[in-house]
């Protein structure tokens, strides 16, 4: 059974909780599965002991994990790659137990094919494809060799494309590119789980990157790709997808140049202020900045390559008592016959019409991610995890 903060005990789920996270149906509707993934963590194909590594990722909590077969390894190393991703998820299957979504992010469509055929009757163990360079000219293939794949092992492969070309980057070519994309998603909406969003490619395209110090928001050319995508694939009118936010790709301990991106008083509240030095000794601060921004744009989840990743993007992801209570109210407004009503928490307006995208998007992250209880936040969430990871 898949369901997010499992590594917290029963004590902890109930103090954080006024609503506990839900059950993940891998086999409900694509849009559902695709809002549930939150952090999800990339491994090489090469990885000595995936099968292990896998497992031990669904207990600390990861829900969605990509073993890859593209970026992450060398041109040279591909076949080898493959047999042993095979081998591997082979094993996995196997051993059967409790085991995160496993998606394969693959080169070529032929992969899809070669894999499914490869696995045999463990071809279940995966749960989709991710699909790299995705643009309208390319993207068909992919989508149709996953269809080809589900069709002939009768399993349901999901599938997460990946945007991250220059014909993305480049201002002259983007709109269409993305109108294009949309009109070939259409074709293919009930097994796309979620569009990722790739900015470290994006930012190849100028021949960038940002820095530790600064949120792919503050870089302005990625920027504003990232708001096309979201403006034009990401609509509350039933036309959208749910889009998942680009990779945080440090972890590692070094000295800083700017000040810390996390107020001092919520941690000094807490007595948590060694929790703090943590957070910022290991630039967590800036990964938690970047998730608040990526929300406000109506993303959800996001790619991380560090297990230290997972807890904060988990916890981050869980909706506020006062957000449910804002999102129950203005569903109810809207059911009966719309109008506009200060909030419970007397501090803003919630208006069925404009508001009610947003209700729609909360209650149904509050279904997987749960709601927490009454004045409880994120550094209680961090101090739980952290707590649970010991």
């Amino acid at each position: 059974m898949l369901t997010h903060f499992t590594q917290l005990g029963a004590t902890a789920r109930c103090r954080l909780f006024n609503h506990l996270p839900g059950v993940i149906d891998p086999r409900g509707p694509a849009e559902m599965v695709g809002a549930a993934l939150g952090a999800t963590l990339y491994m090489p194909a090469t990885r000595a002991q995936l099968a292990r590594d896998l497992g031990k990722a669904a207990e600390r909590g990861v829900v969605c994990t990509v073993v890859c077969l593209e970026d992450a390894i060398s041109d040279h190393e591909v076949p080898a790659a493959q047999a042993h991703a095979v081998h591997e998820l082979t094993q996995l299957d196997q051993d059967g137990g409790v085991r995160p979504l496993v998606f394969v992010r693959v080169r070529h469509p032929d992969q899809v094919g070669e894999l499914t055929a490869a696995l045999g009757v463990h071809a279940g163990v995966v749960a989709g494809f991710v699909l790299p360079k995705f643009t309208d000219i390319r993207g068909g293939a992919f989508l149709d060799a996953v269809a080809v794949a589900s069709e002939r092992t009768g399993n349901r492969y999901l599938a997460m494309p990946v945007l991250e070309s220059p014909v993305l980057m480049h201002r002259e070519s983007r709109v269409d590119a993305l109108l294009g994309i949309a009109r070939l998603l259409d074709k293919h909406r009930e097994r796309v789980a979620c569009v990722r969003i790739g900015a470290t490619d994006l930012s190849a395209a100028l021949g960038i990157r940002r820095p530790r110090e600064l949120t792919v928001y503050d870089i302005g050319p990625v920027a504003h790709v990232i708001d096309d995508i979201v403006n034009v694939l990401g609509r509350a009118d039933g036309s959208g997808y749910v889009i998942s936010g680009p990779v945080w790709e440090y972890f590692a301990e070094r000295p800083r140049l700017f000040k810390p991106q996390l107020r001092q008083t919520p941690f000094d509240r807490h007595k948590a202020t060694a929790l703090r030095r943590d957070l910022i000794t290991e630039d967590l601060d800036g990964l938690i900045r970047e998730v608040v921004m990526d929300r406000a744009r109506g993303i959800m989840g996001k790619t991380v390559i560090h297990p230290s990743h997972i807890g904060v993007v988990h916890a981050l992801s869980v909706v506020s008592a006062e957000e449910f209570a804002d999102a129950c109210d203005i569903t109810g407004l809207s059911a009966n016959g719309g109008g506009v009503l200060a909030s419970g928490y007397r501090n803003k307006m919630n208006e069925a019409g404009p508001h009610q995208g947003w209700a729609r998007a909360t209650l149904r992250r509050a279904g997987v991610f749960g709601v927490a209880a009454e004045n409880v936040g994120l550094v209680d969430f961090l101090e739980e995890l952290e707590l649970a990871a010991t």
